[in-house]
């Protein structure tokens, strides 16, 4: 296969040009419907045949991501590539580099998939995030509990999401059942945030440089998972400009071309710390596929194929709730009966707890998202005690979402 020429790398892709997307999952699934929308296919790289990218794509390669055969005949058939989440190899995306673009790049992947490379990164970059501290054997955790205090949290560096590959260290007895459960090694020790919230930014470059930035949300959790999502986020107007210029600055540091999600914490002085960075479309920002003329999905495929960004505005504010299990899923009847619940479905077969199976949308007018009666009036049978969501304790840890 021809390498493709760098100096065409540049040029806008046309209608028809297809978008290869690595990984099947429903950001993918959701990324291919908005590339669909603006004249484009996609082609997905995935292991299974039904994915939920997989059952809305125009083309499917299947095999694993780190398969080089898989990769030469994915990369045969597309213009440009893609991914929709981090555990897959950044070796392979240089691998298909030689043969067409790879927006984000390999580079900025090897960053955000790694926790010890990622704030690395924004140590040395001026970002300010909650201290922290590499463990790489057990005299180092023990630097790291002395450095830290109790409690912190012990993460691994890769894999980790919804709150796995991850333990609250509260005594000096829990470092020696930790270090050893959790695997491989190294770790990443993280201290504990007196948070009043969690925010997420979705910022979109493009390849000419230009920058566009949604409103921050406001995130909540449970069990580990993004429940909620409000947006606009109901914080003082500096502290939503101040998210939205951190992940501007993070976004231009990286050399980013496509679209990223950044959580960050505000603690109770005011001060913003960063979580982590996502080069993909997120969860927390579902929320403007409702309530934006241009949602997170068209804005990444926009900068992936070098179109024009539009403004990243809001016609609405919104309340995104996720559809988690079994639990969830047998509200369903309910829900699509129920005026003002805009769902998604992923296409997902199999109902297992804790697995996102879909979520649904509430918009409202612009400047109007309601309070907490509000929002559970919304909700309908989605409707929570907002109480036992906010059981998670004042000094909570990072979660991934």
């Amino acid at each position: 296969m021809t390498p493709f020429s760098s100096s065409s790398a540049s040029a806008p892709l046309g209608p028809n040009a297809v978008i290869g997307i690595v990984g099947g999952g429903q950001l993918g699934r959701m990324s291919a419907m908005a590339a669909a929308k603006l004249g484009f296919r996609t082609h997905i790289l995935t292991k299974d045949p039904n994915s939920p990218a997989a059952q809305v794509s125009h083309g499917v390669t299947l095999g694993a991501y780190d398969d080089l055969k898989a990769l030469d005949a994915f990369a045969r058939g597309v213009d440009v590539v893609t991914f929709e989440f981090e555990n897959i190899s950044a070796d392979a995306m240089d691998c298909l580099s030689q043969y067409c673009p790879v927006r984000p790049s390999g580079h900025i992947l090897r960053i955000s998939q790694d926790r010890l490379a990622e704030k690395t990164f924004f140590t040395e970059n001026g970002i300010p995030l909650a201290p922290w501290h590499a463990v790489t054997d057990r005299a180092s955790l023990d630097a790291a509990a002395e450095t830290l205090g109790l409690p912190f949290i012990l993460k691994t560096t890769r894999n980790g999401y919804d709150g796995k590959g991850q333990s609250r260290i509260h005594h000096p007895a829990d470092l020696e059942t930790a270090f050893n459960t959790l695997a491989p090694h190294p770790l990443v020790a993280e201290g504990m945030v007196d948070f009043a919230c969690e925010l997420s930014v979705m910022v979109v470059r493009g390849i000419n440089g230009t920058v566009r930035c949604f409103d921050p949300g406001m995130n909540r959790h449970r069990d580990g998972i993004l429940d909620l999502t409000l947006a606009p986020a109901p914080v003082e107007p500096a502290i939503s400009a101040q998210a939205q210029a951190l992940a501007v600055s993070i976004a231009e540091k990286l050399d980013l071309v496509g679209i990223l999600g950044v959580e960050m914490f505000l603690d109770h002085t005011g001060a913003l710390l960063v979580n982590e960075i996502a080069p993909r479309p997120h969860n927390s920002g579902h929320w403007t596929m409702d309530a934006c003329p241009v949602d997170q999905f068209d804005m990444h495929i926009r900068a992936v194929t070098g179109m024009p960004l539009p403004p990243a505005i809001r016609h609405s504010d919104a309340v995104m709730k996720n559809l988690i299990g079994p639990d969830d899923m047998a509200l369903w009847p309910k829900i699509i009966g129920t005026p003002g619940l805009l769902p998604h479905l992923y296409g997902k077969e199999e109902a297992r707890p804790g697995r996102k199976m879909g979520h649904v949308n509430c918009i409202f007018p612009f400047g109007s998202l309601p309070g907490e009666l509000g929002i559970q009036d919304a909700l309908g049978p989605l409707a929570t005690s907002l109480a036992a969501e906010e059981t998670q304790e004042t000094q909570a840890e990072p979660i991934s979402s």
